[in-house]
């Protein structure tokens, strides 16, 4: 029986085996099937693939991006002098109008006889161009100077030993914010997720205009992550221009990961005309004054040359007021200098456009504070440090740290450039009046009035930082205007309606009238504290107790600064 019994266990064995190799040819064919398919080029293929596709990769059209997830700024290499070669003095650029004073100078980018350093400082200047960051380079000793922004500095800190002798230029409309359609002001982005660059002027400017709107930032490793919903969220690429194209991927494939970026130009103008109608620029930073463009010296070189810095500084100076005053004699050098980067004149001239170039007395007014605490080497630094905060600069230094400001001085006692004038004003794009647009963010304050009254507490230290604030706004944006608008509390709006309708509009007109003193109480200490706004550059507005920002009476007895840019 034992033979029998085996065999009928062999034949049901040999059976599943059979059905389970017939099952896998079956599956191979199939597959097979499917790759040719796959390859056909069909439309139903292409559906096809869309199918098979990952989840992930079904639902995130920026996943093909390569996100980043950036942590403190990276350590420098330990500092050496840079050592100039046979009398000539290297420094490095980048693609950037902004240098057009030290090109011209130079009369381009190599050594030779017949630049003004040649002729005026003995001796000759040598022009490199680059688009890497360079400050390891710098800080070893490879070449005497570059150019950076001020808020990079701050990023840094103590660890970057080197020196900042003047500011070459305001960028004024190379970087912008761009946005989905339906975002109006910086308010907005509360809860969004915005691409852009780290470490860079990019996200130094989305950072700085959340702070003045009383929003927080959170950096996040990626736009798959969770938002948090009360903060501008931040996701980075490599470059700014990798985050404009993520930003327009993102929203032609109709997906929802990014609502914006952080670039320059011309990245900003090709989203806006490629997306359909889909984006707009919420800003630029032709009226903010917050990108400051400044050179930056090898510190073991610049306290052995001194000389050379002031000659240098000098050069750039002299010659950032000639093509500014006349660009039209230079466009054909400088379009010259960046032909790798395909300029030509008309481009230049367009390039132009987008920076003030800075002369001495702008120099001067840019260390000492005194274009306004808002437009002032110190404060777009400590501007900088706060944007930042502690968990990416742990131990920052006071601008004091970089800024050596004996070249400016000495030109100053000099007076070889004494014919220059200061002059730094609004680029309208259009004649409608700031005033009429909407405000590129606002911000309640709660002002401390003193009891039963619109005459501000002065004795407070908080009003005395918050009128500083609106200063700052009006500083830092030539020609733009500020609303006040004041509100009081509705604490008492239900046992006034039981008096009746007729007392409860009595009581509404004096809400409102108190509201408009209490602004105007703004406007006044604002004038009278700081000389130099003019009168017309404030509004004042109330609106009693109908906006209530909340329950709460205290949030309600606030003024409201809405800050309006020219555009």
């Amino acid at each position: 029986m034992l033979p029998d019994i085996m065999t009928k266990l062999g034949k049901i064995v040999f059976t599943v085996i059979v059905l389970l190799l017939a099952g896998f040819a079956v599956t191979r064919m199939l597959g097979k099937k499917d790759q040719r398919d796959h390859g056909s080029g069909s439309h139903a293929s292409e559906a096809t693939r869309a199918s098979d596709a990952s989840a992930d990769q079904a639902e995130s059209p920026v996943s093909s991006f390569d996100f980043i997830a950036p942590g403190k700024a990276p350590q420098l290499p330990s500092p050496r002098p840079y050592t100039p070669q046979n009398e000539i003095i290297t420094v490095n650029l980048s693609e950037y109008a902004g240098y057009a004073g030290l090109i011209v100078a130079n009369g381009g980018l190599e050594p030779n006889d017949n630049s003004w350093f040649a002729k005026n400082a003995g001796f000759k200047l040598k022009i490199t161009l680059s688009e890497e960051d360079s400050w390891a380079d710098l800080q070893d000793g490879k070449f005497a100077a570059t150019a950076t922004t001020v808020d990079v500095l701050s990023n840094y800190g103590r660890q970057w030993q080197c020196v900042v002798p003047a500011q070459v230029s305001w960028s004024r409309g190379a970087d912008g914010i761009i946005v989905r359609k339906d975002i109006k002001r910086v308010n907005d982005l509360k809860g969004k997720t915005i691409a852009t660059a780290p470490f860079s002027e990019a996200e130094f400017f989305i950072r700085y205009l959340a702070q003045e709107a009383g929003l927080p930032v959170k950096r996040l490793d990626g736009p798959e992550l969770p938002r948090d919903p009360e903060a501008v969220n931040l996701v980075f690429l490599e470059d700014a221009f990798d985050a404009g194209d993520a930003f327009l991927a993102d929203l032609k494939a109709g997906g929802h990961q990014l609502d914006g970026c952080v670039t320059w130009a011309p990245k900003t103008t090709e989203i806006v005309e490629q997306s359909g109608g889909d984006a707009r620029q919420l800003v630029d930073n032709r009226n903010l004054l917050v990108i400051a463009d400044i050179l930056v010296f090898n510190k073991g070189f610049a306290q052995a040359k001194p000389e050379i810095v002031q000659k240098i500084v000098e050069g750039m100076l002299l010659f950032n007021d000639r093509v500014r005053a006349n660009p039209e004699p230079h466009l054909q050098t400088i379009a010259t200098a960046f032909k790798q980067y395909e300029w030509t004149v008309e481009s230049t001239r367009q390039e132009l456009a987008k920076v003030h170039l800075s002369n001495l007395p702008e120099n001067l007014a840019f260390f000492r504070g005194a274009i306004d605490a808002a437009g002032s080497f110190a404060s777009v630094f400590q501007t900088a440090n706060l944007a930042y905060g502690s968990e990416l600069q742990p131990s920052p230094v006071a601008a004091s740290f970089f800024a050596d400001t004996k070249a400016l001085e000495a030109l100053e006692k000099e007076g070889t450039l004494s014919s220059q004038v200061a002059s730094i004003k609004p680029i309208k794009t259009s004649e409608q009046a700031p005033i009429e647009q909407d405000p590129l963010l606002t911000r309640d304050i709660r002002f401390y009035f003193l009891p039963n009254s619109a005459e501000l507490d002065m004795n407070k230290k908080e009003n005395h930082d918050f009128l500083s604030n609106v200063n700052h706004l009006l500083g830092v944006s030539p020609g733009s205007m500020i609303l006040l608008r004041g509100h009081v509390d509705d604490m008492q709006k239900e046992s006034f309606r039981k008096q009746g309708e007729a007392f409860l509009r009595k009581m509404s007109l004096k809400a409102m009238e108190l509201s408009t003193q209490r602004a105007e109480e703004v406007k006044k200490r604002l004038v009278e504290k700081y000389p130099d706004i003019t009168p017309d550059r404030l509004e004042v507005v109330g609106r009693g107790w109908e906006e209530p920002a909340g329950k709460n009476p205290d949030l309600n007895r606030r003024v409201e600064v809405q800050w309006f840019t020219v555009e």
